[in-house]
């Protein structure tokens, strides 16, 4: 069984394995990376790390679109609930929430969480499980302990991990979370999005023993 991941730049990801098709903070609308637009997504199920635009912009419009069942914190869900749409699973750390697909379950996430000045609830990861593969996306987060216990208990097979600096971890400390994870692939996210912001040079990003995949906005990989 496989995943094919495609990066939708900046913290986005599409995930297929071939049945079901899952979105992870897909925000397009004014991403200057991105090479897809709202209308070209399809899927059945969207997860939301937390509600900052860069992550939680296009999910209402995305998730209307296609009817799609999305997982958020409950904060996220009363807000897509006043927007007229209640096809919403809400979770919070610590909690799985099952589906067609497999299963997504939210860690902690270290960084904050609003939405045109309304707080959103609690920044979060998420461990999806499809395909018979496991991914743990960090979310926005600095380094924290207990990604080595998230990585002993979830097993991963790829970590989706900030390196952007300034409002995440940056490259070295990114190094030392990918390294307490332990999962096989390394896919570092959250960052050169935005030139003089964000960090650009990564090379840092180089922890023991695991493969580090880069990929540009709109590339796919396959999980197997």
């Amino acid at each position: 069984m496989s995943v094919k991941m495609t990066f939708l730049g900046h913290a986005g990801f599409l995930f297929d394995d071939g049945t079901h098709q899952v979105a992870i903070d897909p925000w397009l609308t004014g991403n200057p990376v991105a090479t897809m637009k709202p209308a070209d997504v399809k899927v059945g199920h969207i997860v939301v790390t937390h509600g900052h635009g860069d992550h939680f912009g296009d999910v209402e419009a995305i998730a209307k679109e296609n009817s799609a069942t999305v997982y958020c914190a409950y904060e996220v869900m009363e807000y897509l609930n006043e927007k007229g749409y209640e096809k919403v699973q809400p979770g919070n750390t610590g909690g799985k929430l099952v589906g067609d697909f497999g299963w997504v379950a939210f860690t902690q996430a270290f960084h904050s969480s609003s939405f045109n000045g309304r707080y959103m609830g609690q920044p979060m990861g998420a461990v999806l499980h499809m395909g018979g593969r496991t991914i743990y996306h960090c979310g926005d987060t600095g380094i924290f302990g207990d990604m080595k216990l998230l990585g002993e208990i979830y097993k991963p097979d790829v970590a989706l991990i900030p390196v952007g600096d300034r409002f995440t971890m940056g490259p070295e400390l990114g190094k030392m979370a990918a390294e307490m994870i332990g999962a096989k692939v390394a896919i570092p996210i959250h960052y050169k999005t935005f030139p003089g912001m964000l960090a650009d040079d990564i090379s840092a990003f180089a922890p023991a023993g695991i493969e580090v995949r880069p990929l540009a906005p709109g590339e796919s990989w396959t999980c197997a």
